[in-house]
């Protein structure tokens, strides 16, 4: 078992749009297993891969107790909407209230190179765009807006730099 270190808000690899994968190899197996390994920390509901270094799109979830992952994710059929505070491991201790679709459709593909589909609605549509905005460099305070993006841009300046 991998537990890997979350990268922190400064750190380049969190503002790079990943390379998609091409080899559905043992370096992607070992790859998904410290990304499922680092989601099962409490309190974790999602991490990408460059959350931990590695400009891949790929990243794991951890909702209602069922862990999962997904390569090459792609979002389409975004309905509703909810406006829920988020957080994110790779700005700790900050939460603010973010606009997500209530539901949301993934696709993409399984470890072993298989299609996979993944049907989200509520918090697992939260998790599945808040993780696929990590694959393309984009942070959740990236989408906020108003006073709300103000005073969550104020705060990050305050923490310390990973």
């Amino acid at each position: 078992m991998t537990v890997r270190p979350i990268r922190i808000i400064g750190d380049a690899v969190l503002r790079t749009e990943c390379d998609p994968v091409t080899a559905f190899d043992a370096e992607l197996q070992a790859l998904v297993d410290d990304l499922e390994d680092t989601v099962r920390e409490p309190g974790r509901a999602g991490v990408a891969a460059p959350q931990i270094g590695v400009s891949a799109r790929v990243f794991s979830y951890n909702v209602d107790d069922v862990v999962g992952h997904m390569v090459n994710p792609v979002l389409t059929d975004l309905e509703g909407e909810q406006d829920d505070d988020e957080g994110c491991l790779s700005i700790p201790g900050l939460y603010f209230p973010t606009r997500r679709a209530m539901s949301v459709t993934a696709t993409g593909f399984d470890r072993h190179g298989e299609p996979l589909v993944i049907k989200g609605a509520g918090f697992l549509a939260r998790a599945l765009q808040h993780e696929t905005d990590h694959l393309n460099g984009t942070l959740y305070i990236d989408t906020l807006t108003g006073e709300v993006r103000r005073q969550a841009l104020r705060e990050v300046r305050r923490l310390p730099r990973g």
